[in-house]
């Protein structure tokens, strides 16, 4: 890249499912903006994830409005590359000005005039505003209570692909949301002893009356709930569209041979320490479960609707012995457990962003998006405007607020009195109607 300053009005940093959907809103309102990403579009569907994963969501509702996974069956659930697949092809439809292969290192803001200065692996960029469309899975956490003597294998869910990729022996998996459910459970299926680690969970139906539980947030209006509980904002949630979707259910998995445990405690040498809330978790679990279900029923009632009933989903099988007489201790030399999965989730890691929009902690300041630094937006975080926000189809509805933000400040700079700007347009506008700057930048990036 050359020395020559290159600028654009809006950089968007991060070419996942946000970034594709601020690019589509951005280009619809007419803004002139680029999207950058470090890797190919979508990486993290394909490298991110192991290798049998599947959206947790049918093909009918983890999608953009504006295209269908055609080659599947609405209600199916679609495998992380061809969801990978898909944005690949969603950003061609609208001609997306994704630039892949180019990290951004850092970002300021200018001093004594608008915009920012973006470092990036291909030179610098001067933007009068950015979006960080990076979500929210940036970093894998492991907890500090992890062993550091090691003597056994431990990896992240992040670097999970496959049973094949672990020693022989037995698996302690840690954290029970959609991620370590499925992980246990493929682990188990391909002949591993497995104890899965509990702690407090939402465990909804995959379905119910003939309606995928998608459907029955959506019309109980919980997707839009725009406030979490105080308390149950990071509550993992069990639920998973593998094997062609089914209700999570921890007694069922204890049936196949999972042992379950409750929240891991701590390790001292070889012997590892659990509470002893494995039962209230479960049971805490039950609760949420059983309220979609009334709420799901007052719904039908209430509307008329011509659902069929399901009584059988009430049924709860008893708690198995690893609840009764939960485990308390586990000797993982004795017990032949050679690794642990940390299912733990993530933390957001902005020390790139050397702008006045992140906490002490960190973390975003933002209203819907919209940050504490003027010129900067955060898009694809949970609980962003809603309860749908990190998801696929929630994402699209908060890029298109933030980009309907950007078009009302793009419109008042960019005003200028008839004479200039008609001069400004015939001096710019080449003989064909287009403009050379996208184009421009566009080169030096590449």
């Amino acid at each position: 890249m050359t020395a020559e300053k290159t600028s654009i009005d809006t950089l968007v940093v991060g070419a996942g499912q946000a970034g594709v959907a601020m690019s589509e809103h951005l280009s619809k309102l007419g803004v002139p903006h680029l999207v950058l990403e470090r890797d190919r579009i979508a990486e993290r569907w394909r490298t991110g994830r192991w290798d049998s994963l599947v959206a947790n969501g049918p093909a009918w509702h983890d999608r953009f409005p504006g295209l269908q996974f055609d080659d599947l069956d609405p209600d199916a659930f679609a495998g992380k590359e061809r969801v990978a697949d898909y944005f690949e092809a969603y950003a061609r439809k609208f001609n997306a000005p994704i630039r892949t292969g180019v990290e951004v290192k850092s970002v300021v803001r200018n001093a004594g005039r608008p915009g920012f200065i973006v470092e990036t692996s291909k030179g610098r960029i001067e933007a009068n505003r950015v979006v960080v469309a990076t979500g929210p899975f940036q970093r894998p956490v492991i907890p500090p209570i992890a062993p550091k003597d090691g003597t056994i294998v431990q990896i992240h869910s992040a670097e999970y692909r496959n049973p094949q990729q672990l020693p022989e022996g037995a698996v302690l998996v840690v954290g029970a949301g959609s991620s370590g459910v499925q992980i246990a459970d493929e682990l188990q299926r391909a002949g591993k002893k497995v104890y899965l680690s509990v702690g407090p969970h939402d465990r909804p139906p995959r379905s119910y009356r003939n309606r995928d539980f998608c459907w029955w947030l959506g019309v109980l209006g919980e997707w839009d709930k725009e406030v979490a509980t105080p308390g149950r904002e990071h509550v993992t949630i069990a639920v998973s569209g593998a094997r062609g979707g089914q209700t999570i259910d921890f007694r069922v998995l204890a049936r196949q041979g999972i042992t379950l445990v409750g929240l891991t405690k701590a390790f001292s040498g070889d012997v590892v320490t659990f509470e002893s809330d494995i039962a209230a978790n479960l049971a805490q679990g039950d609760e949420n479960y059983l309220s979609l279900l009334n709420a799901a029923d007052a719904y039908v009632a209430r509307n008329g609707l011509d659902l069929p009933e399901e009584p059988e989903a009430r049924n709860t099988l008893p708690d198995p012995e690893c609840v009764t007489h939960p485990i308390l201790e586990l000797d993982l030399a004795a017990a032949g457990v050679t690794s642990i999965v940390w299912a733990t989730g993530y933390a957001v890691d902005y020390s790139w962003l050397n702008v006045n929009a992140l906490d002490a902690k960190g973390k975003p300041r933002h209203q819907r998006g919209v940050s504490t630094e003027p010129g900067v937006y955060f898009l694809g975080l949970p609980w962003l405007s809603r309860r749908g926000s990190s998801f696929i189809w929630g994402v699209w509805h908060d890029a298109k607020h933030i980009a309907d933000h950007i078009a009302t400040q793009h419109k008042y700079l960019s005003y200028r009195d008839a004479s200039q700007r008609h001069g400004e347009v015939c001096e710019k506008t080449r003989p064909d109607g287009t403009h050379p700057d996208l184009q421009h930048l566009a080169d030096l990036l590449n």
